[in-house]
């Protein structure tokens, strides 16, 4: 390994660039990454007291998922109070606490919104279902039965069967994208809209510095309930939401009106970032779409490479095309690893080119135009881990067992101590996960002194990226995208970047230039080996 001056500081953001622009985030899932009162399920304080380690990487930013209070159905992602911490995670206090230091590290500091749904348990749809004319009565998506008793309509769950839950109360259905304990939320109603952005308003006042929108294009519906269409010759299908065009139980356009109130509010607080998670086989489409312009989403991500069965020159091309440095165009985010997608270096390379595959993978992401995310244990090369069927927590790898590979074995506990009897580090209890088998070995405190770990690799990469405009902001140029070889360019403001990867376990030829600022893996005269990656300043 090769490196640029890896003590050089981040670079001072552009005063015509927001700090967002070019980021990099570090995602943390709370239940997993630290705990700090023995109960085997991480807390806020545990995040407190390893944010040292986050800083250290070079990252702008962190963004932490749901910690509000929840009955656990999804795992935070069915919100019972959107102000409200759960008393697993600790308490406001805690994350205020949190806030103020990584604010006193420089790290900014997002959180997670779901605003598509809420829980069963919410205040809001225990009045919603008591009756027909009570005041939030359409605060949720009811529809009566069909004559024959059926659902409304063929919509399906992203957790399989109908997306449809009967309701005794009110003798009607209601509607569910995901669990039937995550009723849909009716974003059409004007309250409803008002409602959501209050909430995102008292986290504004409390001091978080932007949002990431869970699943935000599932909070508009068509309200027809038109059904949808099936799809025409499909691939494999493992689940019933997979055999539909999802044309009308999501991405309604009048959704773009609520995005636009969104950016208005979160705009009135200054220096704020928000992110959106668009899934979906409109994904590209609807990316740009509530992105583009000044009065929308900052930046936007897909599941482009979390659900890629390969990591290819081809793939990272295309993905990359589509978001030319144009005027009508949004700024995209890229994620290779996170919480709802099996481990990368797991899903991407065989065992015995792993090491080597994963500082590549860092080393491309840190590459890409966009805002990247790092999800936690990424800068350790963590592994994906085979949880055993009666260890399973993921309601959606439940129902679908075993077709759907679990989200669970990517949400295991963080390794930061190799020899302990803490569960690595992280708890004195029993861990509400199993760790990693081959986990302890990559531990943050075994890495941390290594200046040949994957640890220490991901710390000069990010330097390389936020000393280099190039990088950070730069225009994207395509120059090599075959079987084995990707080759592209980073330009700006007179900084010219050569960036080229061999995503093979074969030998590639490559033409060298003088500017060597990063490699790794064999890196010849001639050619790049096995996974190998270079990056040249042409100048």
């Amino acid at each position: 390994m090769r490196t640029a001056d890896l003590a050089a500081p981040k670079v001072a953001t552009k005063a015509a660039e927001p700090w967002w622009k070019g980021a990099s985030i570090y995602q943390i899932y709370p239940r997993s990454f630290a705990d700090t009162n023995g109960d085997g399920v991480g807390d806020l304080k545990g995040i407190t007291a390893h944010l040292d380690h986050v800083a250290s990487l070079g990252v702008d930013c962190i963004w932490i998922s749901p910690f509000f209070t929840s009955p656990m159905k999804d795992y935070g992602y069915d919100v019972a109070d959107y102000r409200a911490v759960d008393p697993l995670f600790g308490s406001l206090a805690d994350f205020d606490a949190l806030l103020a230091r990584a604010h006193q590290l420089g790290l900014k500091v997002i959180i997670d919104q779901v605003y598509s749904h809420s829980s069963d348990e919410h205040p809001w749809f225990r009045e919603s279902r008591s009756s027909r004319t009570n005041p939030k009565a359409d605060w949720y998506v009811w529809a009566d039965a069909k004559a024959d008793g059926s659902p409304p309509n063929n919509w399906q769950s992203v957790f399989g069967g109908p997306s449809w839950t009967w309701d005794a109360r009110r003798e009607q259905y209601y509607h569910h994208s995901f669990l039937k304990e995550q009723p849909q939320l009716n974003c059409h109603l004007p309250e409803v809209q008002q409602a959501l952005l209050d909430v995102t308003r008292f986290w504004l006042d409390r001091g978080v510095d932007g949002f990431r929108f869970d699943a935000i294009n599932f909070a508009m519906h068509d309200p027809a309930l038109t059904d949808n269409p099936p799809v025409p010759n499909p691939a494999k299908r493992t689940r019933p939401f997979d055999f539909q065009q999802h044309i009308h139980n999501q991405s309604h356009p009048a959704l773009i009106g609520f995005i636009e109130r969104l950016r208005d509010l979160i705009d009135s607080y200054g220096d704020r970032f928000a992110l959106a998670e668009v899934g979906g086989e409109r994904a590209a489409a609807e990316m740009h779409e509530y992105t583009v312009g000044d009065d929308r989403l900052h930046s936007a991500y897909g599941f482009d490479f979390l659900y890629a069965p390969a990591l290819t020159p081809g793939l990272v091309a295309a993905t990359a095309a589509a978001w030319p440095a144009a005027p009508d165009t949004g700024w995209p985010s890229w994620a290779f690893e996170n919480h709802d997608a099996p481990r990368a270096v797991s899903r991407w390379v065989a065992p015995d080119h792993r090491d080597q595959f994963t500082r590549l993978k860092m080393l491309l992401l840190a590459s890409l135009r966009g805002t990247i995310i790092l999800y936690q244990g990424e800068e350790l090369g963590l592994t994906q881990v085979d949880v055993p069927f009666e260890r399973l927590r993921d309601p959606e790898a439940i129902a679908n067992w075993p077709q759907t590979l679990s989200r669970d074995g990517a949400r295991t506990p963080m390794p930061w101590r190799a020899e302990a009897n803490d569960a690595n580090g992280f708890s004195t209890g029993e861990p509400w996960l199993p760790l990693g088998p081959d986990h302890a070995g990559l531990a943050v405190d075994r890495q941390n002194g290594d200046p040949a770990s994957m640890l220490a690799f991901t710390r000069s990469v990010l330097a390389l990226r936020n000393g280099s405009p190039a990088l950070r902001w730069g225009e994207f140029v395509p120059i090599t995208a075959d079987d084995r070889t990707l080759c592209f360019e980073r330009v700006h403001d007179g900084q010219r970047l050569r960036c080229t990867f061999n995503l093979s376990p074969d030998e590639v030829p490559l033409r060298r230039h003088d500017g060597a600022m990063i490699e790794t893996g064999p890196v010849l005269a001639d050619a790049l080996g096995p996974y190998a990656a270079l990056i040249e300043e042409i100048r």
